[in-house]
């Protein structure tokens, strides 16, 4: 049994992965422009892909398992990598390595996007926060005037004597 079926699921699993970075890059550019309309489609496309790709990899995780059986090697060690260790044919062990390696920097460039991603959301919450902050006047401010009478005597805001 040849690892062409394997190779084919990191094939599906990179096209997976490159769609799912576009639809990331396209995530840090609403979230550029600051809306949340364009934002919400765009999570709801991603969420799908994540689905597709969850499948994909299931898929991917029992050929390696079929290629262990049927090769009659434990399964413990089922992995890329095992198989790399494994395999006699250089072309396919070349090609598997190949899709192995596409896959790890694009998944590698999807996490950088991501983080991008978070980082700029997390700046937009802080300027978000930094402007509620200054809109709302602290108690401090209210009192105008000289402390030294509220020293002795402590005020609420509301009088409730009146």
């Amino acid at each position: 049994m040849s690892v062409q079926n394997i190779i084919q699921s990191l094939e599906k699993l990179v096209t997976l992965h490159e769609s799912l970075l576009v639809v990331s890059k396209q995530k840090t550019e609403v979230i550029k422009e600051g809306s949340v309309e364009k934002l919400q489609p765009l999570l709801i496309k991603e969420r799908k892909h994540v689905q597709v790709l969850e499948q994909a990899e299931v898929k991917r995780q029992q050929e390696v398992d079929k290629w262990f059986t049927h090769q009659k090697i434990s399964k413990e060690n089922a992995t890329i990598t095992g198989i790399l260790e494994v395999i006699l044919d250089v072309d396919e062990r070349n090609e598997l390595e190949k899709k192995t390696i596409t896959l790890t920097k694009v998944i590698t460039s999807l996490k950088q996007q991501e983080q991008l991603n978070q980082a700029l959301i997390q700046q937009s919450m802080q300027f978000i926060q930094l402007s509620l902050d200054m809109m709302n006047p602290s108690i401090k401010n209210m009192n105008y005037g000289n402390k030294e009478g509220t020293d002795t005597e402590k005020r609420s805001v509301f009088d409730s004597k009146a």
